[in-house]
């Protein structure tokens, strides 16, 4: 215990440099915004005719402030080598931006499928701009990319920003397809490890979660895979929890307010059984046509 009251302990690096800061990663998500999404995010009006230079300038941007919190993210552990540092900053930001059409391309398929699956939205643009599982997944793309190109700590922090603007809370290690969305989103967790196909569909409420930790010698939880396996096209309905690594079988749908630890088929239809007469139900679950 006395070691978990020691500050020096855990003071978080030595390097003399700052952190990373939220309202400089906040700044990145939005030049990601303006740049992936023009015309919806900026503060001026962009035109066809200056486009190329609105988008070089923000690249520009993008860049600067990229390479430094790399930097600062790379120096926030103690033993960081001052002067590898300072050399991969700038080859990490780079890579980061050649990624941005890919990011692109993804965040277009997901506001697609969000289009597509709510018939309350007019149009694209109402979806990029007003749905909050947009922001959601847009923080979730770029801090997925920072973490595949082992940039550390960023890639939290920035899921973390959305999650505290709009409780949709998606760790950055989780893989997610292509055309996912989240109606309505508040209260939606995504673990680290969780495996989601293409054409996935959450509601509020639904978590996909670890049912319990592998520890090791000393008794601290490994980090292994322990979050479900969404296939393609699974929709879960809103208050459902999903506990384990477990796969839910592509094509399949589990309705809504169910607890479920074990995989599923595909094909598979997951729904509560009625309450019975006295106000208990023998079994949780029954496989149905629908629900």
């Amino acid at each position: 215990m006395q070691d978990a009251l020691d500050g020096a302990t855990y003071f978080p690096q030595k390097s003399g440099r700052p952190l990373p800061g939220p309202e400089q990663l906040k700044r990145i998500v939005d030049l990601v915004k303006e740049i992936v999404f023009p015309g919806f995010f900026s503060a001026s009006t962009m035109h066809p005719l200056n486009q190329r230079c609105c988008m070089g300038t923000l690249l520009d941007h993008l860049n600067v402030l990229l390479k430094e919190q790399i930097a600062n993210g790379l120096y926030f552990f103690a033993e960081a080598d001052a002067a590898k540092t300072d050399n991969d900053a700038p080859e990490l930001a780079l890579a980061f931006i050649e990624r941005l059409p890919e990011v692109r391309r993804l965040l277009y398929t997901d506001v697609k499928a969000m289009f597509n699956n709510d018939p309350a939205t007019d149009s694209f643009g109402e979806v990029i701009i007003c749905y909050p599982s947009i922001q959601a997944m847009i923080h979730y793309r770029i801090a997925h990319e920072l973490l595949l190109l082992d940039v550390p700590v960023l890639p939290r922090i920035i899921t973390e920003l959305a999650h505290s603007a709009i409780g949709i809370d998606i760790h950055p290690g989780a893989r997610i397809g292509e055309y996912f969305s989240i109606d309505h989103g508040t209260g939606v967790v995504i673990g680290e490890t969780c495996i989601i196909g293409n054409h996935v569909h959450l509601y509020q409420g639904v978590t996909l979660g670890a049912r319990n930790f592998v520890l090791d010698e000393r008794g601290l939880p490994l980090n292994v895979p322990r979050h479900p396996i969404l296939e393609d096209n699974v929709i879960v309905y809103s208050n459902s929890t999903v506990l384990g690594r477990i796969t839910i079988g592509h094509n399949s749908v589990i309705g809504g307010n169910v607890w479920l630890t074990g995989s599923v088929p595909p094909h598979s239809r997951i729904v509560q059984r009625r309450a019975s007469a006295g106000g208990t139900s023998t079994d949780l679950f029954s496989f149905g046509e629908g629900i």
